[in-house]
Order: C-alpha cells, then sequence, then structure tokens
C-alpha cells in the first residue's frame, strides 16, 4: 500500500512539474508574441519592421494609377517642404515618455483652424506630410506626431489607439495653449484613425475638437491583435488573445479590450467622415461600415472603389479630398 501511495505521488509530482513547465512555455510565448507585435525595437531585431512592410505593400491594389497620382503627391510635397515653415515639439506623456511632433504653423494671427494628422501601426509622421501639405493649402496649421513608440518618440508599448488617445488628447491641450479659439481636426489613418474615434469617446474632450476624418479605421483592438495572430503567426486568436491582454495589461498598463473605437463613436458627439478603401486587404471595409452605424454623432460614410489600405486618396485624390473639404467647410460654418 505503501508503495502504491509513493508512486501515486510520485505520477502527481510528475504532472505537476510537467503542468509547471507547460505554463511558464506558456507565458514565454505570449511574451514573444507581444513583443513581437507591439515593441518596435524587439521586431526590429526579428526584421519584423520589414516583413510588415513587405507585406502590407503586396496586399495593396497595384495599379498604374495609384502609383502615378502617389508619386506626383510626394513630389508636390517634397517641394513645399523646401520652403515650409516648420517646428519641432516634444511634450511628455502621463507616463513619463517624451512625446514628439512637428508643427506647421501659419503667419496668419487669426487663422483658428488646426488639424492634427495621427499616422498608423509601425509608421511615422512624415508618411502624413502629404495630407500636412494639403490641409495647410485649405488654410490649417498642422500638427503631426509621432505617436509613442514609433518614430522619434518614446514608449514602451505600441498603443493601439489606446494609450495614443490619451497622448492625443495631451496635443489637443498643447494647440489650446497656443490658442484659446482653435477648431481642432483629427485626421487619422488605419491605427490613427481608430485613435482619432477614441478621443471623441471621453467625456472630457474639449469643444475645440469639430471633426474627425477617420481613413480605414478598425473596430477595436482585441480583434485586429485575434486576426494578426492567425495571419503572422499562424496561431488560433483563442486563448492567445486573452493571455496577450493580461500580459500586457502587466507589461504596458492596459488592456487591448479597452481599445475599441465601435464603443467611443456610440457616445461621440463629434462630427465624423468615415473614408475606406473597398478592396482593403488590411483592415476590412466591413469595419468602417460598422463604425458609421455605430456614430452617434454627425456622420457621413466615403467608400472607394478600388482602392486598399489607405490608398483612398492615391486612388482617387479629386473625390478624397474634395469630400474632407466640402464635409470640415459645412461643419465649420456651422460652428
Amino acid at each position: 500500500m505503501g508503495k502504491r501511495k509513493r508512486k501515486v505521488r510520485k505520477i502527481g509530482f510528475v504532472i505537476i512539474g510537467t503542468t509547471g513547465v507547460l505554463l511558464v512555455f506558456y507565458f514565454i510565448l505570449v511574451n514573444f508574441l507581444v513583443s513581437a507585435a507591439l515593441v518596435p525595437s524587439f521586431m526590429k531585431r526579428l526584421d519584423a519592421f520589414a516583413r510588415i512592410t513587405e507585406e502590407s505593400y503586396a496586399a495593396q491594389v497595384q495599379s498604374s494609377e495609384i502609383r502615378e497620382n502617389g508619386r506626383a503627391a510626394l513630389a508636390g510635397t517634397q517641394e513645399w517642404l523646401k520652403t515650409a515653415c516648420r517646428q519641432k515639439l516634444s511634450i511628455q506623456s502621463e507616463d513619463g515618455f517624451m512625446l514628439v511632433g512637428e508643427l506647421f504653423p501659419l503667419e496668419a494671427k487669426d487663422n483658428h483652424k488646426w488639424v492634427i494628422l495621427l499616422h498608423g501601426y509601425t509608421g511615422w509622421k512624415e508618411e502624413l506630410y502629404p495630407l500636412a501639405y494639403w490641409y495647410q493649402k485649405e488654410g490649417y496649421q498642422v500638427l503631426a506626431p509621432d505617436l509613442r513608440c514609433q518614430g522619434e518618440s518614446e514608449g514602451d508599448f505600441i498603443g493601439m489607439g489606446w494609450t495614443d488617445h490619451f497622448d492625443c488628447m495631451l496635443w489637443i491641450q498643447y494647440i489650446l495653449s497656443l490658442d484659446e479659439f482653435a477648431q481642432i481636426v483629427l485626421h487619422g489613418q488605419s491605427m490613427g484613425a481608430a485613435t482619432a474615434l477614441m478621443v471623441t469617446g471621453e467625456d472630457t474632450l474639449p469643444d475645440n475638437v469639430k471633426a474627425v476624418i477617420s481613413d480605414c479605421a478598425y473596430t477595436d483592438a482585441y480583434a485586429m491583435f485575434g486576426e494578426k495572430i492567425g495571419e503572422w503567426f499562424g496561431l488560433p486568436s483563442f486563448p492567445f488573445v486573452d493571455s496577450a491582454c493580461l500580459v500586457l495589461r502587466l507589461r504596458g498598463g492596459y488592456n487591448l479590450k479597452d481599445a475599441s473605437a465601435l464603443n467611443a463613436v456610440a457616445k461621440s458627439n463629434t462630427p465624423t467622415l468615415f473614408i475606406h478603401g473597398e478592396e482593403d486587404a488590411m483592415i476590412s471595409v466591413d469595419m468602417s461600415r460598422q463604425l458609421y452605424e455605430a456614430e452617434a454623432g454627425q456622420k457621413e460614410l466615403l467608400i472607394v472603389e478600388n482602392a486598399g489600405h489607405a490608398q483612398s486618396q492615391d486612388k482617387d485624390p479629386d473625390t478624397y479630398y474634395g469630400t474632407i473639404r466640402l464635409f470640415l467647410d459645412k461643419i465649420l460654418t456651422l460652428q
């Protein structure tokens, strides 16, 4: 009997030990996934940036029209940058990171139109300089920040819109410190668009924020993370996404489930123009349709045919910029 008990106890220790090893391995794997998706320095060591860029390009709509319009926009932007007045800015996030932005001011002191341009996942402010060029021609003062962890801004984890929307609130306050009468537009692409939408769900959002241009936003970071875990690592969303939420909460201080543009727009009072390329292979056009339906405030929806992810402005620049101009002119005229 004693031998049987010792044998059972031994088997129990083996099971407990094996389970412990598996749990440690699983925890290491989840930590790896979080770092590989949300820590730029770690992503660079894995060459993840290069891989994401390559895969993103391959998923885009490849057409001569898009390429030619893109080259033309870039050439015009580069000429503008040669003489544009610009100023490097920095602020500190609530959790102590230095955030960097570029300000393109106008000389006119009585001009109170402002726009904040918010780039996408693994992006940087310079990607949106063609938008900055267009907005300044339209009479806007332009602020283009690098979101945390990207470009010149410090950070520990990419915020997927959640920590970024708190940082954006700080940039809004910075503008108001310069111009108390500012009329501010938030224009974001991809993760930057989701960031802008999350800002509109804040109860403390100043009335100075008059409109949002949401270009190819996702509904929530939880859904996007699950989708990308499958695409990049071939893993099921369950249980890895929920485990990643726990790890990210412990390491990064936020929960992917909080990063929901869908929840934010449901209580938004900010007029919003939703734009999406119909052939977007990275973020489904259905997400913008869902966001449009959930939006509680004044809203419009523009779906651009034969455009991929963040390609709408190059596929049909006249419709893209013309729709934005009409929307903002109408909104700002009503103020």
